[in-house]
């Protein structure tokens, strides 16, 4: 429920993008097939990191450069620098202002009213 509420709000904010990047490069890091690694990096790489990619992110030169230039031959980590980037930037800015949010007050409230009525079995 935490992860839904947070993907809502960062959708509230136009940068659900991010959140689905990190979510795609974790599952990425699990798969096992060379195969499947390379159909996935480019996958990861049309969606989120070339030119115009429908859900681009927003990272350095340096980085898609880096991934630009190895993505015809994908590693499991060549995703990793700019997982890492992503993951600073919604843990310094998104995160903290999702914290703040009617979003996550509302599940808050909603998981205290829960767990209230759990521990007291009579309301």
């Amino acid at each position: 429920e935490g992860l839904a509420a947070f993907r809502t709000f960062l959708k509230s904010e136009f940068s659900e993008e991010n959140v689905e990047f990190w979510l795609a490069c974790e599952d990425f890091k699990k798969t096992k097939s060379s195969t499947k690694i390379a159909s996935k990096a480019q996958k990861i790489y049309s969606d989120f990191i070339q030119a115009d990619a429908p859900k681009e992110i927003n990272i350095d030169f340096h980085t898609k450069n880096d991934i630009s230039q190895n993505i015809s031959e994908p590693t499991l980590s060549c995703f990793d620098a700019a997982q890492s980037s992503i993951y600073c930037l919604m843990a310094k800015d998104s995160f903290p202002r999702f914290l703040r949010s009617e979003v996550y007050k509302e599940l808050v409230k909603k998981h205290q009213d829960k767990n209230q009525k759990r521990w007291l079995p009579f309301l």
